[in-house]
């Protein structure tokens, strides 16, 4: 990632920041005096459209700030970060969660980006300020771990789709976290669900992707998610199994980038957002494949392509894409979810 890349994400995050409106809230309203804006419910996610693109949007300005520490942004961001990681905005966000009606409220894509989130403010190494940000974050970090650690265990099929309620994305991310903080309950937790949901899975329909609004690719967020839970023997074996024409070079419509028809309907823009996730994604499994495997270039070559297509999608000038395509580019070419040392 470039800084004039990483400039143009910070712009396309903070423009987005404090626009209220127009705003898809999600909101379950139990009562005539329950009619609340969007900053009233949410003082701190209340921009970019909805919650959970404002969090990845607040993930976008540490990442970046962290990544470019001396950019000419990184100052403005500091400052306007230090006034968003507020100690009361945030307990108004945890309180949020605690009501009964709430406690599914953005379950559970919401939640994986919020503890993304806290997990790049923990992994933030000697900053004293983003110490505190973190420290303020805690409590509605705890509270969103405490809500994951009581659903699922009843959550007891797999969501297959290409949008948010999809399973496999969240459950990577927060392997991650919880990796990230040593939360060993809630590793072991995470990693019994996803070999029960996928670790039979065979023959992946890869012919049924995409969907006309996906902005994931479900069977390749699967992948991407087992490569963290089986070590690399296992995971090659499982893999030839789930995709089992990869080794010709051959996923059906997985290796081919998407176009978008119409940038400004905001479902159909979701397709930008899947050519980055189909890049990330195969660059992840990649990442554990040995050399000589030729399902690795296979992968690396086609990622390339997709995120080709994807960047030239980020920056349209309408909103609908805008206020999150930013988030999913920054974790592409940052290589977020990836172990380095073991993809060397």
């Amino acid at each position: 990632m470039t800084l004039e890349q990483a400039s143009g994400f910070v712009k396309l995050a903070m423009a987005g920041l404090d626009r209220e409106y127009p705003n898809k809230t999600g909101h379950v309203t139990t009562g005539p005096d329950d009619m609340k804006s969007p900053r009233e419910m949410h003082p701190v996610f209340y921009g970019h459209f909805d919650w959970h693109s404002s969090v990845h949007g607040h993930w976008t300005l540490v990442k970046l700030m962290k990544e470019f520490p001396d950019a000419p942004f990184a100052a403005e961001v500091r400052e306007v970060l230090d006034k968003r990681f507020n100690q009361e905005a945030i307990a108004k966000e945890t309180a949020y969660f605690q009501l009964k009606e709430n406690k599914s409220f953005e379950r559970m894509y919401g939640w994986a980006w919020l503890l993304r989130l806290a997990q790049e403010l923990r992994g933030f190494e000697n900053d004293p300020v983003a110490g505190q940000w973190s420290a303020r974050l805690k409590p509605l970090e705890d509270e969103i771990v405490g809500l994951a650690k009581g659903y699922l265990p009843k959550l007891d099929w797999p969501v297959r789709c290409g949008f948010h309620p999809e399973t496999a994305f969240p459950l990577a991310q927060m392997i991650d976290y919880a990796r990230a903080v040593k939360d060993t309950e809630f590793e072991k937790l995470l990693l019994e669900k996803a070999r029960a949901f996928y670790g039979k899975d065979r023959n992946y329909p890869t012919a049924y992707e995409p969907s006309g609004n996906d902005f994931f690719s479900p069977g390749l967020n699967v992948a991407d998610l087992m490569r963290r839970v089986m070590p690399a023997e296992e995971y090659g074996k499982w893999l030839i199994g789930y995709f089992p024409d990869l080794v010709k070079g051959q996923a059906g419509n997985l290796l081919t980038p998407v176009t978008v028809s119409d940038p400004t309907d905001g479902h159909l823009i979701h397709l930008a957002g899947l050519n980055l996730n189909r890049a990330w994604t195969m660059r992840g499994i990649a990442s554990v494949l040995p050399v000589w495997d030729t399902r690795k270039q296979s992968l690396l070559d086609a990622a390339a392509k997709h995120e080709e297509a994807g960047l030239s999608m980020v920056t349209t000038g309408h909103y609908e894409g805008e206020h999150w395509l930013g988030s999913f580019a920054v974790y592409l070419l940052s290589g977020t979810g990836v172990d380095r040392q073991r993809s060397e």
